[in-house]
């Protein structure tokens, strides 16, 4: 390990500083929140001001540190220890494993003495944290267990058909319960959690899992004082295609020119960012209550926030790198039966390749306590501070100044030879078109005269 490395490092998920050992419950608390979180480092002997101090007499705190941790917690626990020399300072470096638990503070119990780590902070698990630590340890997934109070009659059996359409397998009783949709309960079958959160009928569904859904919002600007357009969205599988028709009709188009050919580019990766809301689909965490999926357009960016931070024993660094660990089993089963998860672990290399291939700004992942956010930035050539879908009024105007008015509605930049183009007209009449259109002070030129472009003048704003 390249420890100049380490401790030139900001705390973060898997590692955490400690001057000495002088305060043992921190330490303990944090050892427990990385075996139960996603493992990590903990380094004794660098002070807040990133000084390394070094550890007096270390081969005794070593074997006071290995008594503690024997005596304070439960289950066994057996991190690495190690004593390292640095500028003539020795520090011990504890590794700690992930490990399905849960671990806890003997002094504390099962129950008030497990920690995880959110961030850089270590924080008491709550009931929704413990129990999915219990589902780790027991090897099952919340998705995967019975809906109790429901039946098979509570599923949709249209959208069920709907989205089975084409895979040429049976949809009876016995092979819901192969993609684990139904499940046995007592002499019987019910509806799964994941069966319920993606097929259960609109009355069901909300009465059982009322946050599994997405919240769409389009605001004015970069945050959300002022709301331009929302939109909810309670099947999940249809917001696939639902939710990119959300951003389609909030987001701006940039044209570009090559020969005789006008391509129109999105402001946001459309492929990119299918991919993600197809992952936050598949790995929300569904037992938070009170949190939803979210989809925020602002004038600078688009975020895909979902619940849950990432599944336990894995962290940021091992999703960039392709690990893949599912924390919905019944969903992600169905997605992939659906086509609409393909290889594991893939989806964020072809994100990355998607984007730089397109010339999009790399998108940025965010774990932020108890959730996941994506956040996208537009692409260079879509023209900033433009608001998209402005009412037009387009009374009096020919086709040609409507449509014109229309495609700087939608953020596009056009000209005169746009116009041109699309309705064969001679450059004199196109011209002639805009002239009426800045005579009625309905648009503006701003900018240089060779590199400016046309908007939109809204009504009360000056030039």
């Amino acid at each position: 390990m390249d420890i100049l490395r380490l401790l030139s490092l900001a705390e973060s998920k898997t590692l955490e500083f400690k001057r000495d050992l002088s305060s043992p419950k921190p330490v303990l608390r944090t050892l427990v929140a990385f075996a139960n979180t996603a493992g990590g480092s903990l380094l004794v002997g660098r002070a807040d001001d990133g000084a390394v101090v070094g550890v007096n007499d270390v081969l005794a705190e070593e074997e006071r540190l290995a008594s503690l941790i024997a005596d304070s917690i439960a289950p066994a626990m057996m991190p690495e220890i190690e004593a390292i020399t640095v500028e003539g300072k020795t520090l011990l470096l504890v590794r700690v494993a992930h490990w399905p638990g849960p671990f806890y503070l003997k002094d504390k119990g099962p129950v008030d003495g497990v920690y995880v780590r959110l961030g850089s902070t270590n924080r008491k698990a709550d009931a929704a944290m413990l129990e999915e630590l219990g589902r780790l340890h027991s090897n099952s997934a919340f998705d995967q267990l019975p809906c109790v109070g429901t039946s098979p009659g509570d599923l949709d059996k249209e959208v069920v058909g709907r989205w089975f359409a084409d895979k040429h397998r049976s949809l009876d009783a016995a092979a819901l319960e192969s993609l684990g949709i139904l499940v046995r309960h007592g002499s019987g079958r019910v509806a799964s959690n994941g069966g319920v959160i993606l097929f259960g009928i609109a009355d069901v569904r909300q009465h059982c899992f009322p946050d599994a859904r997405i919240s769409c919002a389009r605001f004015r600007g970069s945050d959300k004082s002022e709301f331009i357009d929302r939109q909810e969205m309670g099947s999940l599988l249809d917001a696939v295609t639902d939710v990119p028709k959300f951003i389609a009709r909030n987001t701006r188009l940039a044209s570009r020119i090559a020969g005789m050919q006008r391509q129109d580019i999105p402001e946001y990766p459309a492929i990119a960012i299918r991919e993600v809301l197809v992952n936050a689909l598949a790995h929300a965490d569904y037992a938070c209550t009170g949190m939803r999926i979210f989809v925020s357009i602002f004038s600078d960016r688009l975020e895909i926030q979902s619940p849950g931070m990432f599944p336990f024993g894995m962290t940021l660094d091992d999703f960039k790198a392709g690990v893949s660990r599912i924390r919905n089993r019944v969903i992600c089963r169905v997605l992939h039966e659906a086509g609409l998860m393909e290889q594991w672990g893939s989806g964020y290399q072809r994100i990355l390749n998607t984007c730089a291939n397109e010339g999009y700004p790399e998108p940025e992942w965010q774990e932020l306590g108890a959730c996941v956010r994506v956040l996208f930035r537009p692409h260079p050539d879509v023209p900033v501070n433009v608001l998209v879908n402005v009412p037009v009024n387009t009374e009096g105007l020919s086709e040609r100044q409507q449509w014109f008015m229309e495609q700087l509605s939608a953020g596009r930049k056009v000209k005169a030879a746009d116009i041109e183009e699309q309705w064969n007209v001679v450059e004199k009449t196109a011209k002639r078109d805009i002239a009426e259109l800045r005579k009625l002070e309905l648009i503006e030129f701003v900018g240089a005269a060779k590199t400016g472009s046309y908007r939109l003048k809204l009504p009360g704003k000056g030039s």
